[in-house]
Protein backbone atom coordinates (compact mmCIF):
# COMPACT_ATOMS: atom_id res chain seq x y z
CA UNK A 1 0.00 0.00 0.00
CA UNK A 2 1.30 3.44 -0.87
CA UNK A 3 0.35 7.06 -0.56
CA UNK A 4 -0.27 8.94 -3.80
CA UNK A 5 -1.44 12.39 -4.77
CA UNK A 6 -5.01 12.42 -6.06
CA UNK A 7 -6.06 15.91 -6.97
CA UNK A 8 -5.38 18.11 -3.96
CA UNK A 9 -5.39 15.17 -1.53
CA UNK A 10 -3.00 12.44 -0.53
CA UNK A 11 -4.70 9.07 -0.41
CA UNK A 12 -3.70 5.52 0.43
CA UNK A 13 -4.19 2.78 -2.11
CA UNK A 14 -3.27 -0.89 -2.45
CA UNK A 15 -1.00 -1.68 -5.40
CA UNK A 16 -0.82 -4.71 -7.65
CA UNK A 17 2.21 -4.55 -9.93
CA UNK A 18 1.02 -6.52 -12.97
CA UNK A 19 4.34 -6.65 -14.80
CA UNK A 20 7.48 -7.70 -12.92
CA UNK A 21 10.11 -9.38 -15.10
CA UNK A 22 12.15 -12.18 -13.59
CA UNK A 23 15.24 -13.95 -14.91
CA UNK A 24 17.55 -16.85 -14.23
CA UNK A 25 20.81 -15.91 -12.52
CA UNK A 26 22.92 -16.73 -15.58
CA UNK A 27 22.98 -18.90 -18.69
CA UNK A 28 24.89 -21.49 -16.66
CA UNK A 29 22.14 -21.44 -14.04
CA UNK A 30 19.48 -21.98 -16.71
CA UNK A 31 21.26 -24.84 -18.44
CA UNK A 32 22.52 -26.70 -15.40
CA UNK A 33 19.57 -26.32 -13.03
CA UNK A 34 16.50 -26.20 -15.25
CA UNK A 35 17.24 -27.78 -18.63
CA UNK A 36 17.93 -31.35 -19.71
CA UNK A 37 19.46 -32.93 -22.77
CA UNK A 38 19.07 -32.85 -25.69
CA UNK A 39 18.30 -29.13 -25.11
CA UNK A 40 20.75 -28.23 -22.35
CA UNK A 41 23.69 -28.06 -24.78
CA UNK A 42 21.76 -26.48 -27.67
CA UNK A 43 22.49 -22.97 -28.86
CA UNK A 44 19.95 -20.23 -28.21
CA UNK A 45 20.12 -16.43 -27.85
CA UNK A 46 21.37 -14.78 -24.69
CA UNK A 47 18.99 -12.38 -22.95
CA UNK A 48 21.06 -9.52 -24.34
CA UNK A 49 20.67 -10.57 -27.98
CA UNK A 50 17.79 -8.24 -28.71
CA UNK A 51 19.70 -5.94 -31.11
CA UNK A 52 18.19 -2.83 -29.50
CA UNK A 53 19.97 -2.31 -26.20
CA UNK A 54 18.96 0.79 -24.28
CA UNK A 55 21.68 3.46 -24.64
CA UNK A 56 22.08 3.92 -20.89
CA UNK A 57 21.86 0.24 -20.01
CA UNK A 58 18.91 -2.14 -20.08
CA UNK A 59 18.32 -2.42 -16.34
CA UNK A 60 17.89 -0.10 -13.39
CA UNK A 61 20.83 0.28 -11.01
CA UNK A 62 20.87 -1.93 -7.94
CA UNK A 63 18.71 -4.69 -9.45
CA UNK A 64 21.47 -7.31 -9.74
CA UNK A 65 21.84 -10.03 -7.12
CA UNK A 66 24.39 -9.66 -4.29
CA UNK A 67 26.96 -11.70 -6.22
CA UNK A 68 26.34 -10.07 -9.57
CA UNK A 69 23.50 -12.35 -10.64
CA UNK A 70 21.37 -11.16 -13.54
CA UNK A 71 19.00 -8.25 -12.71
CA UNK A 72 15.62 -9.46 -11.51
CA UNK A 73 16.89 -12.90 -10.54
CA UNK A 74 17.34 -12.60 -6.77
CA UNK A 75 14.11 -13.00 -4.82
CA UNK A 76 15.27 -11.05 -1.77
CA UNK A 77 16.49 -8.08 -3.81
CA UNK A 78 13.30 -7.93 -5.86
CA UNK A 79 11.09 -8.32 -2.78
CA UNK A 80 12.87 -5.45 -1.01
CA UNK A 81 12.55 -3.14 -4.00
CA UNK A 82 8.90 -3.96 -4.62
CA UNK A 83 7.36 -4.64 -1.23
CA UNK A 84 9.49 -2.46 1.07
CA UNK A 85 10.70 0.40 -1.12
CA UNK A 86 7.78 0.74 -3.55
CA UNK A 87 4.82 -0.31 -1.42
CA UNK A 88 3.59 -3.06 -3.76
CA UNK A 89 1.13 -5.52 -2.22
CA UNK A 90 1.16 -8.24 -4.88
CA UNK A 91 3.51 -8.70 -7.85
CA UNK A 92 2.55 -10.59 -11.02
CA UNK A 93 5.70 -12.19 -12.44
CA UNK A 94 6.55 -12.51 -16.13
CA UNK A 95 9.57 -14.76 -16.71
CA UNK A 96 11.59 -13.43 -19.62
CA UNK A 97 12.41 -16.12 -22.19
CA UNK A 98 13.92 -15.83 -25.70
CA UNK A 99 11.15 -15.30 -28.23
CA UNK A 100 10.26 -17.74 -31.02
CA UNK A 101 12.96 -20.34 -31.71
CA UNK A 102 13.53 -22.00 -35.11
CA UNK A 103 13.04 -25.35 -33.34
CA UNK A 104 9.67 -25.29 -31.63
CA UNK A 105 10.72 -28.08 -29.26
CA UNK A 106 13.66 -25.98 -28.09
CA UNK A 107 11.29 -23.05 -27.59
CA UNK A 108 9.11 -25.16 -25.33
CA UNK A 109 12.15 -26.45 -23.42
CA UNK A 110 13.28 -22.88 -22.72
CA UNK A 111 9.77 -21.86 -21.64
CA UNK A 112 9.45 -24.94 -19.44
CA UNK A 113 12.79 -24.22 -17.76
CA UNK A 114 11.69 -20.68 -16.90
CA UNK A 115 8.37 -21.95 -15.55
CA UNK A 116 10.20 -24.40 -13.30
CA UNK A 117 12.46 -21.60 -12.11
CA UNK A 118 9.56 -19.26 -11.38
CA UNK A 119 7.47 -21.80 -9.49
CA UNK A 120 10.29 -23.33 -7.44
CA UNK A 121 12.18 -20.12 -6.59
CA UNK A 122 9.44 -17.50 -6.49
CA UNK A 123 5.89 -18.78 -6.14
CA UNK A 124 6.90 -21.33 -3.51
CA UNK A 125 9.41 -19.09 -1.71
CA UNK A 126 9.07 -19.55 2.05
CA UNK A 127 8.93 -15.85 2.92
CA UNK A 128 7.58 -14.02 -0.11
CA UNK A 129 5.74 -16.67 -2.15
CA UNK A 130 2.30 -15.53 -0.98
CA UNK A 131 2.91 -12.08 -2.46
CA UNK A 132 3.86 -13.35 -5.92
CA UNK A 133 1.61 -14.53 -8.73
CA UNK A 134 3.00 -16.21 -11.81
CA UNK A 135 2.79 -16.27 -15.59
CA UNK A 136 3.65 -19.61 -17.18
CA UNK A 137 5.42 -19.21 -20.50
CA UNK A 138 4.45 -21.27 -23.55
CA UNK A 139 5.62 -21.40 -27.16
CA UNK A 140 2.66 -20.66 -29.47
CA UNK A 141 4.53 -22.35 -32.33
CA UNK A 142 4.38 -25.64 -30.39
CA UNK A 143 0.75 -26.16 -29.48
CA UNK A 144 1.20 -29.66 -28.05
CA UNK A 145 4.11 -28.48 -25.89
CA UNK A 146 2.10 -25.43 -24.79
CA UNK A 147 -0.83 -27.61 -23.79
CA UNK A 148 1.48 -29.79 -21.69
CA UNK A 149 2.79 -26.73 -19.83
CA UNK A 150 -0.75 -25.48 -19.19
CA UNK A 151 -1.86 -28.87 -17.92
CA UNK A 152 1.18 -29.04 -15.64
CA UNK A 153 0.60 -25.72 -13.90
CA UNK A 154 -3.08 -24.83 -14.37
CA UNK A 155 -4.01 -25.94 -10.86
CA UNK A 156 -1.15 -24.20 -9.06
CA UNK A 157 -2.83 -21.68 -6.75
CA UNK A 158 -0.36 -18.88 -7.56
CA UNK A 159 -0.26 -19.32 -11.34
CA UNK A 160 -2.67 -16.71 -12.72
CA UNK A 161 -1.97 -16.46 -16.46
CA UNK A 162 -0.32 -17.87 -19.58
CA UNK A 163 2.43 -15.89 -21.31
CA UNK A 164 3.25 -15.70 -25.02
CA UNK A 165 5.58 -13.45 -27.06
CA UNK A 166 4.08 -10.23 -28.39
CA UNK A 167 6.25 -10.56 -31.48
CA UNK A 168 5.22 -13.68 -33.39
CA UNK A 169 5.34 -15.30 -36.80
CA UNK A 170 1.56 -15.24 -37.33
CA UNK A 171 -1.30 -13.09 -36.09
CA UNK A 172 -2.95 -14.60 -33.05
CA UNK A 173 -6.39 -14.68 -34.60
CA UNK A 174 -5.30 -17.43 -36.99
CA UNK A 175 -6.95 -20.86 -36.47
CA UNK A 176 -3.69 -22.67 -35.65
CA UNK A 177 -3.69 -20.89 -32.28
CA UNK A 178 -7.29 -21.72 -31.38
CA UNK A 179 -6.47 -24.90 -29.41
CA UNK A 180 -4.24 -22.73 -27.19
CA UNK A 181 -7.01 -20.21 -26.55
CA UNK A 182 -9.46 -23.04 -25.88
CA UNK A 183 -7.07 -24.52 -23.32
CA UNK A 184 -6.65 -21.12 -21.64
CA UNK A 185 -10.41 -20.75 -21.27
CA UNK A 186 -10.72 -24.30 -19.96
CA UNK A 187 -7.98 -23.63 -17.39
CA UNK A 188 -9.56 -20.32 -16.39
CA UNK A 189 -6.33 -18.43 -17.14
CA UNK A 190 -5.91 -15.14 -19.04
CA UNK A 191 -3.28 -14.98 -21.79
CA UNK A 192 -0.65 -12.23 -21.62
CA UNK A 193 1.34 -11.10 -24.67
CA UNK A 194 4.63 -9.51 -23.66
CA UNK A 195 7.75 -8.31 -25.49
CA UNK A 196 10.53 -10.86 -25.15
CA UNK A 197 14.25 -10.47 -24.64
CA UNK A 198 16.70 -12.34 -26.84
CA UNK A 199 15.95 -12.06 -30.57
CA UNK A 200 14.25 -15.12 -32.01
CA UNK A 201 12.89 -15.59 -35.52
CA UNK A 202 9.65 -13.63 -35.22
CA UNK A 203 8.57 -11.04 -37.75
CA UNK A 204 10.23 -7.58 -37.56
CA UNK A 205 9.00 -5.31 -34.78
CA UNK A 206 7.38 -2.88 -37.23
CA UNK A 207 5.24 -3.48 -40.35
CA UNK A 208 7.99 -1.80 -42.35
CA UNK A 209 10.77 -4.06 -41.15
CA UNK A 210 13.57 -3.68 -38.64
CA UNK A 211 13.97 -0.38 -36.81
CA UNK A 212 17.42 1.22 -36.85
CA UNK A 213 17.64 2.54 -33.30
CA UNK A 214 16.42 1.63 -29.84
CA UNK A 215 14.15 4.68 -29.76
CA UNK A 216 12.36 3.54 -32.90
CA UNK A 217 12.11 0.00 -31.62
CA UNK A 218 10.64 1.08 -28.27
CA UNK A 219 8.20 3.47 -29.93
CA UNK A 220 6.80 0.96 -32.41
CA UNK A 221 7.13 -2.43 -30.72
CA UNK A 222 4.12 -2.25 -28.42
CA UNK A 223 1.88 -1.50 -31.40
CA UNK A 224 2.24 -5.14 -32.41
CA UNK A 225 -0.74 -5.71 -30.16
CA UNK A 226 -2.89 -3.69 -32.59
CA UNK A 227 -2.23 -6.14 -35.42
CA UNK A 228 -3.00 -9.10 -33.17
CA UNK A 229 -6.09 -7.61 -31.50
CA UNK A 230 -7.81 -6.38 -34.64
CA UNK A 231 -7.10 -9.71 -36.33
CA UNK A 232 -8.50 -11.65 -33.36
CA UNK A 233 -11.69 -9.59 -33.46
CA UNK A 234 -12.10 -9.96 -37.22
CA UNK A 235 -11.42 -13.72 -37.07
CA UNK A 236 -14.12 -14.14 -34.43
CA UNK A 237 -11.83 -15.38 -31.66
CA UNK A 238 -13.72 -13.64 -28.86
CA UNK A 239 -17.05 -14.75 -30.31
CA UNK A 240 -15.87 -18.36 -30.45
CA UNK A 241 -14.13 -18.30 -27.05
CA UNK A 242 -16.37 -16.10 -24.95
CA UNK A 243 -14.35 -16.77 -21.79
CA UNK A 244 -11.01 -15.76 -23.33
CA UNK A 245 -9.24 -12.87 -21.59
CA UNK A 246 -6.21 -11.33 -23.29
CA UNK A 247 -3.67 -9.02 -21.62
CA UNK A 248 -1.50 -6.76 -23.74
CA UNK A 249 1.31 -6.33 -21.27
CA UNK A 250 3.56 -3.73 -22.86
CA UNK A 251 1.66 -0.49 -22.77
CA UNK A 252 0.24 1.45 -25.73
CA UNK A 253 -3.26 0.99 -24.33
CA UNK A 254 -3.88 4.64 -25.18
CA UNK A 255 -3.71 3.68 -28.86
CA UNK A 256 -6.79 1.50 -28.45
CA UNK A 257 -9.32 4.30 -28.86
CA UNK A 258 -8.36 5.67 -32.30
CA UNK A 259 -7.82 2.21 -33.77
CA UNK A 260 -11.11 0.88 -32.42
CA UNK A 261 -12.95 3.96 -33.66
CA UNK A 262 -11.47 3.27 -37.06
CA UNK A 263 -12.32 -0.43 -36.96
CA UNK A 264 -15.90 0.31 -35.90
CA UNK A 265 -16.20 2.85 -38.69
CA UNK A 266 -15.09 0.42 -41.38
CA UNK A 267 -16.65 -2.59 -39.69
CA UNK A 268 -20.19 -1.25 -39.48
CA UNK A 269 -21.02 -1.55 -43.21
CA UNK A 270 -19.08 -4.79 -43.69
CA UNK A 271 -20.24 -7.08 -40.90
CA UNK A 272 -21.70 -9.44 -43.49
CA UNK A 273 -18.12 -10.28 -44.51
CA UNK A 274 -17.40 -11.66 -41.04
CA UNK A 275 -20.54 -13.60 -40.04
CA UNK A 276 -18.47 -15.42 -37.40
CA UNK A 277 -18.01 -12.07 -35.61
CA UNK A 278 -21.45 -10.44 -35.90
CA UNK A 279 -21.03 -7.73 -33.24
CA UNK A 280 -19.49 -4.32 -33.65
CA UNK A 281 -15.73 -4.68 -33.16
CA UNK A 282 -15.66 -2.56 -29.99
CA UNK A 283 -18.35 -4.77 -28.43
CA UNK A 284 -15.76 -7.53 -28.10
CA UNK A 285 -13.51 -5.47 -25.80
CA UNK A 286 -15.32 -5.56 -22.41
CA UNK A 287 -14.37 -8.60 -20.39
CA UNK A 288 -11.91 -9.81 -23.02
CA UNK A 289 -9.18 -7.18 -23.41
CA UNK A 290 -6.78 -5.76 -20.82
CA UNK A 291 -3.64 -3.63 -20.83
CA UNK A 292 -0.66 -3.16 -18.55
CA UNK A 293 0.68 0.39 -18.39
CA UNK A 294 3.51 1.98 -16.49
CA UNK A 295 3.69 5.59 -17.59
CA UNK A 296 0.66 6.65 -19.62
CA UNK A 297 1.33 7.30 -23.29
CA UNK A 298 -1.65 9.56 -23.81
CA UNK A 299 -2.31 13.23 -23.04
CA UNK A 300 -0.53 13.25 -19.69
CA UNK A 301 -1.71 14.82 -16.45
CA UNK A 302 -4.24 17.20 -17.98
CA UNK A 303 -7.78 18.13 -17.01
CA UNK A 304 -9.33 15.76 -19.57
CA UNK A 305 -7.14 12.76 -18.65
CA UNK A 306 -10.02 11.10 -16.82
CA UNK A 307 -12.34 11.59 -19.78
CA UNK A 308 -9.72 10.11 -22.12
CA UNK A 309 -9.23 7.16 -19.77
CA UNK A 310 -12.96 6.50 -19.97
CA UNK A 311 -13.05 6.37 -23.77
CA UNK A 312 -13.52 2.83 -25.16
CA UNK A 313 -13.75 1.52 -21.60
CA UNK A 314 -10.01 1.76 -20.94
CA UNK A 315 -10.63 2.49 -17.26
CA UNK A 316 -11.94 -1.05 -16.86
CA UNK A 317 -9.13 -2.66 -18.85
CA UNK A 318 -5.91 -1.02 -17.69
CA UNK A 319 -3.62 -2.25 -14.90
CA UNK A 320 -0.46 -0.78 -13.45
CA UNK A 321 2.82 -2.53 -14.23
CA UNK A 322 6.30 -1.24 -13.42
CA UNK A 323 8.37 -3.38 -15.84
CA UNK A 324 10.84 -3.94 -13.00
CA UNK A 325 13.88 -4.28 -13.30
CA UNK A 326 14.17 -2.52 -16.67
CA UNK A 327 15.69 0.95 -16.91
CA UNK A 328 12.28 2.56 -17.48
CA UNK A 329 10.63 0.94 -14.48
CA UNK A 330 7.67 3.10 -13.69
CA UNK A 331 6.78 4.84 -10.47
CA UNK A 332 3.06 4.70 -9.82
CA UNK A 333 1.63 8.05 -10.89
CA UNK A 334 -2.07 8.70 -11.31
CA UNK A 335 -3.34 11.74 -13.25
CA UNK A 336 -5.00 14.18 -10.89
CA UNK A 337 -8.15 14.27 -13.05
CA UNK A 338 -8.85 10.57 -12.50
CA UNK A 339 -11.88 9.81 -10.39
CA UNK A 340 -11.44 7.68 -7.27
CA UNK A 341 -12.90 4.72 -9.18
CA UNK A 342 -10.49 5.20 -12.09
CA UNK A 343 -7.56 5.46 -9.71
CA UNK A 344 -8.49 2.29 -7.85
CA UNK A 345 -9.17 0.39 -11.06
CA UNK A 346 -5.73 1.24 -12.37
CA UNK A 347 -3.80 0.70 -9.14
CA UNK A 348 -5.33 -2.60 -8.07
CA UNK A 349 -8.98 -3.39 -8.74
CA UNK A 350 -8.78 -4.41 -12.41
CA UNK A 351 -5.87 -6.73 -11.69
CA UNK A 352 -7.49 -8.13 -8.55
CA UNK A 353 -10.66 -9.01 -10.43
CA UNK A 354 -8.84 -10.46 -13.44
CA UNK A 355 -6.43 -12.60 -11.45
CA UNK A 356 -8.64 -13.43 -8.48
CA UNK A 357 -6.36 -11.65 -6.00
CA UNK A 358 -7.64 -10.68 -2.57
CA UNK A 359 -6.26 -7.27 -1.66
CA UNK A 360 -7.19 -5.39 1.52
CA UNK A 361 -9.04 -2.57 -0.19
CA UNK A 362 -9.00 0.94 1.21
CA UNK A 363 -12.30 2.82 0.75
CA UNK A 364 -12.06 5.27 -2.13
CA UNK A 365 -11.00 8.70 -1.01
CA UNK A 366 -9.45 7.69 2.31
CA UNK A 367 -7.07 10.45 3.31
CA UNK A 368 -3.62 9.42 4.43
CA UNK A 369 -2.79 10.47 7.97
Amino acid sequence: MIEIKSGDETVQTPVIDASVHIFVESNKDLRQNFMHEPFRSRGFPDYEMDWYGAPGGEYAKGTKGPDGQYPGSDVDVVAKHLFTDRGVDIAVLHPMTRGIMPDRHLGTAIASAHNDMMVSRWLEHDEFGERFRGTIRVDPDDISGALREIDKYKDHPRVVQIGIPLQSRELYGKPQFWPLWEAAVSAGLPVAAHIEVGAGIAFPPTPSGKARTYEQYLSFMSLNYIYHLLNMIAEGVFEKFDGLKFVWADGAGDMLTPFMWRMDCFGRPHLEQTPWAPKMPSDYLPGHVYFVQGAFDGPGDVEFAGEWFGFTGKQNMTMFGSSYPHWNLAELKVPSAFSAEQRDNFCWRNAAELYGINVPAVPAGLIAQ
